[in-house]
């Protein structure tokens, strides 16, 4: 289900800028100045991507990290209260993020990097926790890595040739 690829035409996408940052390289004639974007795509409704872009100019780097952020999207596995199925630690470099499994009502509880990256994929209610690192590039990774690994019980039943009420059980 999950790693079929996504046509991003076929969603309205939505974006979110993370962080950008100027990074300098010293050459022989003084130094060049680029920049650096981290972007957030996702339709709200269980498709979320991340992509960087590096440009002269922050608007462009903008617009190529959100292209890149199109190339990379992923199917996010929810719930009937739209929080994830199971409790999933993902872990990118040095960052982990923890989610975990969360009744209706409580919101997102979740740091930066890791709650734009849920609010784009449209989990409505989630606890998280950013464990290790808190590199904002590898927390949005390691949050992608976690939501990409979940499975929905009608896909674990169907992996282990059981039935729904067996797993949940």
């Amino acid at each position: 289900m999950r790693h079929e690829i996504i046509d991003p035409s076929q969603f309205e996408l939505n974006d979110k800028v993370v962080s950008i940052k100027r990074v300098t390289k010293v050459v022989k004639g003084g130094r060049n100045m680029r920049f650096t974007a981290l972007v957030v795509v996702g339709d709200g409704n269980g498709h979320v991507g991340a992509g960087l872009g590096k440009a002269t100019e922050i608007p462009e780097a903008i617009r190529k990290g959100r292209e890149d952020a199109q190339k990379k999207l992923i199917a996010v596995a929810m719930d009937s209260v739209n929080s994830v199925p199971h409790d999933y630690i993902g872990k990118f470099g040095g960052a982990q993020v923890l989610l975990k499994k969360a009744p209706e009502g409580t919101g997102i509880i979740a740091g930066g990097p890791a709650r734009m990256v849920l609010e784009m994929a449209g989990i409505r209610n989630i606890r998280t926790k950013s464990l290790g690192s808190n590199n904002k590039q590898n927390v949005v990774l390691a949050t992608l890595e976690a939501l990409k690994a979940l499975k929905d019980p009608q896909e674990v039943a169907r992996l282990r040739g059981k039935s729904v009420e067996e797993i949940l059980a």
